[in-house]
């Protein structure tokens, strides 16, 4: 088997400025996510979830998406009702680290990232321009970060941990 590559769905690369077409696009794309990943894990035995890519399990790379998209939901909901609102940030490896993740069914978090991102999609369809352009402060970057970027990068992350867990399936003929 080959050495898993850092980023098997393509590097991240910001959108600095799009237009409402991308943004919808962007929107879809989120609304797919869930099913997108839990096609992505159909089928695979409890052994094969804690095949490792890289540093995580699958299991944990399921886990790490519904924890990230649930925070940065929250972002969304903190940058549109306050000014430059401060985030709290998590450490994501120590998140991945706890027993829920190492060894919880993964039918919950994947329950969890369907309902988060039915309110999220909803949430950002009722959006107006000027609320894309609210921002909020992440402290571990000391970056502003607009929610137009946010949704790039997370149209991205979603992307990238899928793709890890389908370039697993595929080294190992799953």
């Amino acid at each position: 088997m080959s050495e898993a590559p850092p980023t098997p769905a393509g590097p991240f690369v910001p959108e600095v400025s799009y237009g409402s077409q991308q943004r919808a696009e962007f929107i879809t794309t989120i609304d797919a996510a869930p099913i997108t990943l839990r096609n992505a894990v159909a089928g695979l035995t409890e052994a094969q979830l804690d095949t490792k890519y890289r540093n995580w399990t699958i299991r944990q790379i399921v886990h790490h998406i519904a924890d990230s998209h649930v925070n940065c939901y929250i972002r969304f909901k903190w940058a549109l009702t306050e000014e430059t609102p401060t985030i709290k940030p998590y450490d994501e490896t120590r998140w991945a680290a706890l027993d829920d993740s190492l060894h919880g069914d993964i039918r919950f978090p994947l329950a969890l990232l369907e309902s988060v991102h039915a309110r999220w999609v909803l949430l950002m369809r009722s959006m107006s321009e000027n609320q894309f352009g609210r921002d909020f402060f992440h402290p571990e970057t000391q970056k502003v970060v607009r929610l137009d970027a946010a949704l790039s990068q997370y149209v991205w992350h979603g992307r990238h941990h899928t793709a890890q867990i389908v370039w697993v399936r595929a080294q190992r003929g799953w």
